[in-house]
């Protein structure tokens, strides 16, 4: 059964190195992202980006992990306990 849930990512000293890396794993795991929106806040220097995923509990943990394991990246996620069909 596919979960819905939502991943919070914050890049606390974006840079151009980090965004690309944040990006390309967005882009290995498209098929479960139904949704994103990033705010970047010029004054404090922070970007947030909050991402709407629609799949497996494995493939969203997946990239919660690859994500959180960037330096200058922070990760929260949470999943809904609704299923859905595959």
């Amino acid at each position: 059964m596919k979960r819905l849930g939502v991943i919070g990512i914050v890049l606390s000293n974006p840079c151009k190195e980090t965004a690309a890396k944040v990006q390309a794993l967005l882009s290995d795991y498209a098929e479960i992202i139904t949704g994103r929106m990033g705010v970047p806040d010029k004054e404090s220097g922070v970007n947030a980006i909050a991402v709407i995923v629609k799949g497996s509990g494995e493939a969203i943990s997946a990239l919660s992990g690859k994500l959180g394991k960037l330096s200058g990246v922070c990760v929260k996620s949470a999943l809904t306990s609704v299923e859905l069909p595959e």
